[in-house]
C-alpha cells in the first residue's frame, strides 16, 4: 500500500434500545432490498423489532436465512447460491461474530451493501473490515480482507442486555487483548498517519474494561442497561473495531491488529477441547497474560490477572483443559499463522513456549 495514495473507512454506528430507528435514515440511498442473515437464536430475538424497522423504511425483506452455524466457506458459497442473497440490494448480517463474518464474506463476494446488527457483545467483527475464517473442522482457516467494514452498525442494547453472559464476558476478555496487541505488533513499525491513529485509540480500550468491567458483568446479570454497561459494550464492538481499521491494511502490506494474545488462540485450535470447551474471547484472555509474560510487562499482566481473578477468567493452562504434553502441538502450530511476525523481534519456538509454561506458573500462583 502507498501511504500517499489509500483509503481508511472507519467504522459508523447507532446505539441504544431504540438503535433499529435509524435503519431508514442510514440505508436509504443503498436499496430497497434486503437479505436478512444470522444465527438462528439471534434472528428470533432481533426479528420483530427489525422487520419493523424494514417496514418502515420500506425496504423487500428477500428472505430471511440462517448463516450456517460456522464462518466457514462452504456456509458462505451456500448462501450465495441462495436466490434470496443475489435479488438483495444489501444484507443485513444478525448476530454474534461468526454469523456476521460469515455474512462479511457472502456480502464481499456477491458485491452488496453490509450492515451489521451485533445481538451479542463478544468481539469487534460488527465493525471491522476482517473476517475470521475456520475450516470445517473447526480449526482456524485465516483471515479474510474487506475493503471497508459494516457500512453502519445497528446495536440495540435491550437486545445485547438480552444475550447469553458467558458470551459477553468472553466479548472483555478478547477485547482485553486490542491495547496491548496493537502496542506490541506496531512497537517497530512506521509511525505513518493511520497506524498512528490506531495506537491512540487503542490507549483507551483497557481502561474502561478494568474500571467498568466487573460492575458491567453484575448489571448484565440483572439484564439492567446501565451506563457502565453502555461503555463496556461500545468498548467491545466499537473502540477495538476501530483499531483494527486503522491497523490492517485491506492489501495485506500491513497487519498490526493482533500478537501473541491471539497467536496463543489460534494456535490452540489444533486441541479438539479447547475450541469445544471454551469460547474465542476466553482463551484470549489467558493469551493476553502470556503476551505480557512474554513482552515483561508484569505490573499491568498482575493488574489484569487481579481482575480476571475477580471475575473469572482463566489464569492457568488447566483453566483451558490444557495439559503441558499438549503445549508442543500448540507451539508447533504458531509459526504458520499470521501472528507469529507480529512482534518487534523474531518469535522463536522456546520463546513463545516459556511464555506460555511462565504464565501458567504465574497462575498457578495466585
Amino acid at each position: 500500500m502507498s501511504q500517499s495514495d489509500y483509503s481508511l473507512v472507519l467504522p459508523a454506528f447507532t446505539i441504544g434500545a431504540h438503535a433499529y430507528d435509524a435503519v431508514g435514515r442510514i440505508t436509504k440511498h443503498f436499496g430497497k432490498n434486503v437479505v436478512i442473515i444470522g444465527g438462528k437464536t439471534a434472528l428470533s430475538k432481533a426479528r420483530t423489532s427489525l422487520l419493523a424497522a424494514c417496514q418502515d423504511a420500506g425496504l423487500t425483506v428477500t428472505d430471511i436465512l440462517w448463516y450456517g452455524g460456522d464462518a466457514n466457506y462452504e456456509n458462505v458459497d451456500t448462501l450465495l447460491a441462495n436466490p434470496a442473497v443475489a435479488k438483495a440490494d444489501l444484507v443485513f448480517g444478525v448476530g454474534g461474530g461468526r454469523a456476521i463474518d460469515t455474512c462479511k464474506v457472502v456480502a464481499d463476494k456477491a458485491d452488496k451493501v453490509f450492515f451489521s446488527f451485533p445481538t451479542v457483545a463478544s468481539n469487534c467483527a460488527p465493525s471491522t473490515a476482517i473476517a475470521v475464517m475456520y475450516n470445517a473442522d473447526k480449526s482456524f482457516a485465516g483471515y479474510y480482507y474487506l475493503n471497508q467494514p459494516p457500512v453502519h452498525t445497528f446495536i440495540n442494547m435491550d437486545i445485547i442486555a438480552d444475550s447469553p453472559y458467558t458470551l459477553f464476558w468472553a466479548g472483555i476478555g478478547d477485547a482485553m487483548s486490542k491495547e496491548c496487541e496493537s502496542e506490541l505488533a506496531s512497537r517497530a513499525a512506521e509511525k505513518f498517519h493511520t497506524v498512528l491513529l490506531g495506537r491512540a485509540i487503542a490507549k483507551i480500550c483497557s481502561e474502561p474494561l478494568l474500571d467498568y468491567g466487573e460492575k458491567a458483568l453484575g448489571d448484565f446479570k440483572a439484564k439492567k442497561v446501565t451506563y457502565e454497561l453502555q461503555q463496556v459494550v461500545l468498548d467491545i464492538i466499537i473502540s477495538t473495531g476501530l483499531v483494527s481499521n486503522c491497523t490492517t491494511a485491506p492489501d495485506q502490506s500491513y497487519y498490526y491488529n493482533s500478537s501473541v494474545a491471539h497467536l496463543f488462540y489460534n494456535s490452540s485450535t489444533v486441541l479438539p477441547q479447547v475450541v469445544e470447551g471454551h469460547l474465542h474471547g476466553e482463551i484470549v484472555s489467558f493469551g493476553v497474560l502470556v503476551l505480557l509474560t512474554y513482552d515483561k510487562q508484569f505490573e499491568l499482566r498482575d493488574k489484569i490477572a487481579a481482575f480476571y481473578k475477580q471475575t473469572g477468567y482463566p489464569t492457568k493452562l488447566s483453566d483451558l483443559d490444557i495439559r503441558p504434553d499438549e503445549i508442543d502441538a500448540v507451539i508447533d502450530k504458531a509459526p504458520s499463522l499470521t501472528e507469529w511476525t507480529c512482534v518487534p523481534q523474531p518469535l522463536t519456538k522456546s520463546d513463545f513456549k516459556r511464555a506460555i509454561l511462565d504464565t501458567d506458573a504465574f497462575g498457578k500462583s495466585l
